[in-house]
């Protein structure tokens, strides 16, 4: 049941940041699976104690991938998919800790808090490399597979 209900508050704050953002009406529900799918890596690695940056950054390799996917199938820009998708990721909570913390005078739980939302937003931006990279790669393999050879 947990998992259920992890996977549908995240599709729903997904399409709703995408309607907020004014994404167009197709892409909203591939939106919402993208940012479920996201989600649930990270959720069920941080379940399984793997660790804070690692859960990011696959979730959002993955949610790379499935932007690649859908943009293609729906024949969108990528960033119609990654930008709404990523909402579940983004470290808000700690960020917001952080800021308060350093507001009231308790720099050493402020820098815990920091440390947490630069974790998250390195793995979070490595993922999205990482995503680009094997596109290339990939997109160059099969450039080469389909020249003919002379």
């Amino acid at each position: 049941m947990e998992i259920l209900l992890q996977f549908v508050f995240s599709f729903i704050s997904t399409v709703t940041f995408g309607v907020i953002t004014n994404n167009p009406r197709r892409s909203l529900v591939a939106c919402g699976f993208t940012g479920g799918l996201g989600w649930m890596i990270f959720w069920f690695l941080r379940e399984n104690h793997w660790g804070l940056g690692v859960a990011n950054f696959l979730a959002a390799f993955a949610v790379g991938c499935a932007s690649i996917f859908f943009s293609r199938k729906k024949k969108m820009p990528i960033i119609i998919f990654n930008i709404p998708s990523l909402v579940p990721l983004v470290p808000g909570g700690p960020a917001y800790k952080a800021v308060r913390e350093f507001v009231l005078g308790t720099s050493s739980l402020g820098f815990d808090n920091m440390k947490i939302v630069i974790v998250t937003a390195g793995a979070i931006a490595g993922g999205f490399m990482m995503t680009g990279l094997v596109e290339t790669i990939l997109r160059n393999m099969l450039k080469k597979r389909k020249q003919p050879e002379s």
